[in-house]
């Protein structure tokens, strides 16, 4: 696998949650794999569990771990091509990319929507720079459009707590303060639409997300309808996609709040939620603080998705 952008880069879904869970058993049993190797995380956006967990899953595999922070401990980038540099930024990333790929194995990159220009968001502009001139299997720790590794743990998640064989999963926008980008509803929904669930996503009108993502799920604007005998509740707020309010907030209408009320409407579901959470914006105190809260192990999950990916990239090498 020289590349992780999305679902289908995992080939057989039912194989690669079986290894993760394998993997989740004896997490150094393959530490031969990454000896002498080295794995680089570049990170032009801020991150806890990403960081985290794929360094650890890098160090269980028994790689040399980088960590680079761009525009805190290294010059700031261009990324656009034919600029001017007479301002801020001292490197073009056309050359940092490849002088990143000669120190290391494997790339992650984490570089989120930025809101000024749809098409350089959705052409995912920065991680295929990456892919194109380092020279190296990338895989995305977190794109403007796609989040795989979180929705690979998702769906690692629910297979562990499932309590049937075909779970009703609902996956609900919610309010918040700030315009968010679409990548984890989007990768959520990417996994979702593979899976053996009846995948469900509720959100106010002006809220659609790109079709590409959605396909055959069913779309329920009516909150309450949806959430109607759900096994599993994932919420998350995104600004809107389409055109002309792309990056914008257009709600933030606090009916939409996973509450307890809300959450009596399933069928005693679990709540998900890909963490860090406004509490009481996306979801109230009791709800999250409940027995039938796995945001924890959900991000716990997070270093096996880690884990697997990069398990298979250095079985490419």
């Amino acid at each position: 696998m020289r590349t992780y952008t999305n679902v289908k880069d995992l080939g057989d879904l039912n194989l690669a949650v079986k290894e993760a869970l394998e993997i989740k058993k004896n997490r150094y049993a393959y530490k031969h794999l990454g000896e002498n190797k080295t794995l680089l995380m570049v990170f032009f956006n801020s991150s806890l569990r990403t960081r985290l967990s794929t360094q650890k899953a890098g160090m269980n595999l028994g790689m040399n771990t980088i960590v680079l922070d761009i525009n805190q401990g290294a010059w700031k980038l261009e990324t656009e091509r034919g600029v001017i540099m007479d301002g801020d930024k001292t490197e073009h990333i056309l050359e940092a990319i490849p002088v990143m790929g000669s120190y290391c194995d494997l790339i992650g990159v984490r570089a989120f929507a930025q809101f000024e220009n749809k098409e350089y968001d959705y052409n995912e502009t920065i991680l295929n720079q990456f892919i194109q001139y380092s020279g190296k299997p990338v895989f995305s720790m977190e794109a403007a459009t796609g989040h795989p590794l979180q929705a690979f743990a998702d769906l690692i998640t629910i297979e562990e707590y499932k309590k049937t064989n075909r779970p009703k999963v609902v996956l609900t926008w919610a309010p918040h303060p700030k315009a968010l980008p679409q990548a984890v509803p989007n990768s959520f929904a990417d996994f979702m639409n593979e899976a053996n669930v009846d995948f469900v996503i509720t959100h106010p009108e002006g809220y659609e997300l790109d079709p590409k993502f959605v396909r055959g799920a069913k779309v329920e604007y009516d909150q309450d309808k949806a959430l109607a005998g759900a096994d599993f509740v994932y919420a998350k707020n995104w600004a809107a996609y389409t055109d002309p309010n792309y990056g914008k907030i257009l709600s933030k209408d606090r009916s939409w709040t996973i509450s307890s009320e809300k959450m009596a409407l399933t069928n005693d579901a679990y709540f998900m939620h890909c963490l860090p959470v406004r509490r009481n914006m996306i979801v109230t105190d009791d709800v999250i603080e409940s027995p039938r809260s796995i945001v924890i192990p959900e991000a716990a999950n997070r270093e096996i998705s880690a884990q697997t990916v990069i398990k298979r990239m250095l079985e490419s090498l």
